[in-house]
């Protein structure tokens, strides 16, 4: 019996560790398990897009540097509070593409596109307490070939996307996206190029 009760807990230990976990249960939203290659790799620095740069010159409170590196582990509270933020925002925001030759970075819009919504999500978080150098603006590629901005939440756990078009929260690892550039992780204000593999 003993030895049946320690394979059990093997194979559940197991488990926990290949896959991750949005299980909504009694205690609410389970945090994601850790998972081999969970976090994007950068590479070297490059250029922030010029529409940031100028959304920083507006709003400088929402790209101050981060006082103090703080690790950020997602508890089910903290599963749950992600999760209702991106839902949030995406209700509250009507799809609405810049004019051409025109791209705007803003928040807390009515209307608005991709970068809207992320950059709505990531001053929400960092309101309500979250690290923000944990809270990364990154540019993708959709399926299509189409460019794209999504929030990419840095947690001990792994890299998570909050992204406009599902309210499913996933590892980067489980998008359709190619990856381009991120925000540094130890000044807002800096990107770097990602590597392009899975």
């Amino acid at each position: 019996m003993k030895n049946f009760m320690l394979a059990a807990f093997a194979a559940v230990m197991f488990v926990s560790n290949v896959s991750p976990s949005f299980a909504v249960g009694p205690a609410g939203l389970a945090a994601p398990a850790p998972r081999k290659n969970a976090h994007l790799e950068s590479a070297k620095p490059t250029l922030a897009p010029y529409a940031f740069v100028t959304f920083c010159v507006a709003h400088g409170e929402e790209c101050q540097e981060e006082t103090a590196s703080r690790k950020l582990v997602l508890t089910p509270l903290l599963m749950r509070e992600l999760f209702t933020v991106n839902l949030q925002v995406n209700r509250e925001i009507t799809p609405q593409n810049d004019a051409p030759g025109h791209d705007d970075w803003n928040i807390d819009v009515s209307r608005g596109d991709c970068e809207d919504y992320a950059l709505t999500k990531r001053s929400r978080l960092a309101k309500l307490g979250w690290p923000v150098n944990k809270l990364r603006m990154a540019v993708v590629l959709t399926p299509n070939r189409v460019g794209h901005a999504v929030l990419v939440v840095s947690a001990e756990s792994g890299d998570l996307v909050l992204d406009n078009r599902t309210n499913e929260i996933r590892n980067w690892r489980d998008t359709d996206f190619v990856w381009l550039k991120i925000q540094s992780d130890t000044n807002p204000l800096f990107w770097n190029d990602l590597q392009r593999t899975k």
